[in-house]
């Protein structure tokens, strides 16, 4: 089946519309008709081959949202004009010790990636969100509720989960303490979650000009990181920290935040690694540093249905696919609050 898509022929030219093949439906397959797509900052990073992964033509985006319009006759659970979700992984082993605990973004064998994967079962190279259409084990398709606002759900589906997983993970509650580490596209949604499940939320940012925002957002206190008297005074106060910065830093300010039995968290992944933290306060307060990959299918429904619960969605801005490249710099610049969204509706498609 030949579909409109935006795509990547290689790192040194930018995107173009055109057409792409997609892999015939299965049994246990959903076919989406896609309405919304974020943009991730690892989509500037395949499509510029920057991790050296990258398989051409490739087509971006794995903040899918959209409506299916076709389900195999093996699927049950969804039909036709359902509003749903695809994140970041499309396929898994199915048997290994974590997919069997429905934890397969920690599979064994590798998730099958939404975009630049392969099929486990045709071989095909998946592709992504920046298109008109997908087809998609029915499994890895979440439902959305649909009084949410469809285009600030896309960067749930990425960004959303990625800090929803550890909150839950680590049993974030009301009345625990709790640092954010950054207020971008990950960093927002963490102030969101964390403010919703009734936690004291403090921001620890570079930037003064963030504090109105992030006050608006659910924080009640802001640290102004590269102020040491201001850190000096957020001294053990802290339960739980979720640092969302990509960029190496220092981890040991934070480490001194956290109380006995503290935890810091990472899920941005720097270019360059960390330094290495000073372990004494690590020891004399059993004090940990964790990681955690974006989250599981069920934590993902898990996450929807608490943000229909309480109305909670992404900020973002809409653009239409030709201002990707556009996009793309700004990103760059962090200009953006706080995730692009491509309006697929929107496109001027040439035939496909």
């Amino acid at each position: 089946m030949k579909i409109n898509a935006i795509v990547a022929h290689a790192a040194d030219v930018p995107l173009q519309t055109g057409s792409i093949t997609l892999r015939a439906m299965r049994e246990q397959d959903v076919k989406i008709d896609i309405l919304y797509c974020g943009v991730c900052h690892s989509d500037l990073h395949m499509v510029r081959n920057e991790w050296g992964v990258s398989q051409y033509p490739l087509v971006p985006g794995h903040e899918i949202v959209g409506r299916i319009t076709e389900a195999g006759a093996a699927v049950t659970h969804l039909r036709a004009g359902d509003l749903v979700g695809v994140g970041v992984m499309v396929g898994s082993c199915g048997s290994c010790h974590f997919c069997q605990q429905q934890e397969e973004q920690y599979c064994e064998a590798g998730f099958v990636p939404t975009y630049n994967g392969t099929d486990s079962v045709s071989g095909e190279t998946t592709r992504g969100g920046y298109a008109q259409t997908m087809i998609v084990d029915s499994r890895f398709v979440v439902t959305i509720p649909e009084h949410l606002d469809a285009k600030a759900v896309a960067p749930l589906l990425c960004a959303g989960v990625t800090t929803w997983s550890p909150l839950r993970h680590w049993q974030v509650k009301a009345g625990d303490k709790v640092g954010v580490i950054g207020l971008g596209g990950l960093g927002h949604m963490a102030v969101k979650f964390a403010a919703a499940l009734g936690a004291e939320v403090t921001l620890f940012t570079t930037s003064a000009g963030k504090e109105q925002d992030a006050r608006r957002l659910g924080v009640q206190h802001v640290v102004i990181s590269r102020d040491a008297q201001q850190m000096a005074a957020w001294h053990q106060r802290l339960d739980f920290i979720l640092d969302c910065v990509a960029a190496p830093h220092d981890l040991d300010p934070y480490l001194n935040t956290l109380r006995a039995n503290g935890h810091l968290v990472l899920v941005g992944i720097p270019e360059n690694p960390h330094p290495a933290p000073d372990i004494t306060p690590m020891v004399f307060r059993r004090l940990s540093i964790s990681g955690t990959s974006i989250g599981s299918l069920r934590e993902t429904q898990e996450m929807l249905d608490f943000c229909g619960e309480h109305n909670i969605t992404a900020d973002v801005e809409l653009i239409d696919g030709e201002r990707i490249e556009e996009a793309f710099t700004r990103m760059l610049k962090s200009d953006v609050k706080y995730r692009f969204v491509i309006d697929m509706k929107a496109m001027r498609w040439d035939s496909a």
